[in-house]
């Protein structure tokens, strides 16, 4: 009886050992750093939205810098949020994943998302950030490369780093130009604003976009949807390359920015079911619609291929837009998508042309998108189609 009542008190003692170790729920104790460092986010995202300089400072490093938080005050905000996705914890400091998500006030009708990586140090029981930095292969935002200038247009938000308020405002200008000229091309099922990103350099354009700078050496602009984005309300930037921009002369700045703003237009109607030559070519036909220039002047490289005998044989593919690849091949491109929808607004009217782009991006699937719109909005054939596309090139610059 004695041994077995000193085996019962070990027993007891060993389980009311485990009960403390493990925790009355019969699972490891819950660490609560990932929800103190949500805390810490969630004060430092509202400390961002109010403009709050002495919040900010509390959720920072004591020797860390509030250079961005500076830059961030230009910037009108109508919403700032962190959520953190995952947290690595060695003792005082950890490394957490987390999802910015900002909206700017009166632009933006869904939230920008940048995924970005935090380091944290806990100092007196408290976490405080380190550093705030883009990801790994995400890409920066404009703030990250300098401070801020904002020229507001009358349908338009140039936001620049390295730009003087002169040159910005000639982009609000061309920007304000582009918005009704599009709408009274597409119509006005668009919110009839853009947000213009001007970096200082290539390079900075590069860093906005995430990517390297070799790819878009001879690019005037580009336009991102934001994946963050509903399907019928992306944030939508139209971000320049200074360098290649600045080259161009005042009717070039002009298609460009019109073009990209027909980019923004029709976001919503762009779909995996649209092919490059049909967005692009689209983009092309409204920014120089209107504008008197002919077909020989507009599509050189295609004009030269057509003289030399080498007409293309299919509308251009997706890969044939590869920024990376032969400049000469990326002109004929866009130069050949332009031509497609020229023809189907002169032979079709720009109506049809409309109703046609619609049409195959509601498809949503590649396969039978084009096809099916061609048969029943343009009443034709892929096949009949690419040959009156054919004759067209030839008679307008054969």
């Amino acid at each position: 009886m004695a041994g077995r009542r000193r085996a019962s008190r070990a027993g007891c003692s060993l389980v009311l050992l485990l009960a403390v170790l493990v925790g009355c729920g019969g699972g490891p104790s819950p660490d609560t750093a990932s929800a103190d460092v949500q805390r810490v986010l969630d004060r430092r995202a509202a400390a961002v939205l109010d403009r709050n300089e002495s919040a900010y400072r509390a959720t920072e490093e004591p020797s860390g810098s509030t250079a961005e938080f500076t830059r961030l005050r230009a910037v009108p905000l109508a919403a700032w949020s962190y959520r953190l996705t995952d947290l690595h914890r060695s003792g005082d400091h950890a490394t957490a994943g987390a999802e910015l998500r900002y909206r700017i006030e009166g632009y933006d009708r869904a939230p920008v998302t940048a995924a970005r990586t935090l380091r944290l140090v806990r100092d007196g029981g408290s976490w405080r950030v380190a550093s705030d930095v883009p990801a790994e292969r995400a890409s920066q935002q404009l703030w990250e490369q300098g401070a801020v200038t904002v020229v507001r247009g009358a349908h338009s938000l140039v936001l620049g780093v390295g730009q003087s308020g002169e040159r910005l405002r000639a982009y609000a200008g061309l920007a304000d130009r582009a918005v009704p000229a599009v709408t009274d091309a597409w119509g006005a099922d668009w919110p009839g604003h853009v947000v213009v990103l001007v970096p200082k350099s290539l390079e900075g354009m590069a860093g906005l976009l995430g990517a390297p700078a070799s790819g878009y050496r001879g690019i005037a602009a580009v336009t991102t949807g934001e994946a963050g984005g509903t399907a019928r309300a992306p944030a939508d930037r139209i971000i320049v390359n200074p360098d290649a921009y600045g080259l161009l002369g005042d009717f070039g700045k002009q298609v460009v920015l019109s073009h990209e703003t027909t980019h923004v237009a029709t976001r919503a109607h762009t779909t995996a079911a649209t092919p490059l030559w049909l967005s692009e070519g689209f983009a092309d036909w409204v920014g120089y619609r209107g504008s008197g220039r002919t077909a020989t002047q507009a599509a050189p490289e295609l004009e030269r291929a057509v003289l030399d005998g080498h007409a293309p044989a299919a509308l251009p593919d997706d890969k044939d837009f590869g920024f990376a690849g032969d400049a000469a091949r990326l002109a004929r491109a866009y130069e050949g998508g332009w031509m497609a929808c020229r023809l189907i607004a002169d032979h079709w009217g720009e109506v049809r042309l409309n109703e046609f782009y619609r049409a195959v991006g509601d498809h949503k699937k590649r396969a039978g998108a084009v096809e099916g719109a061609l048969r029943d909005v343009l009443h034709t054939t892929p096949e009949n189609f690419t040959r009156q596309w054919q004759a067209y090139l030839k008679a307008q610059l054969g």
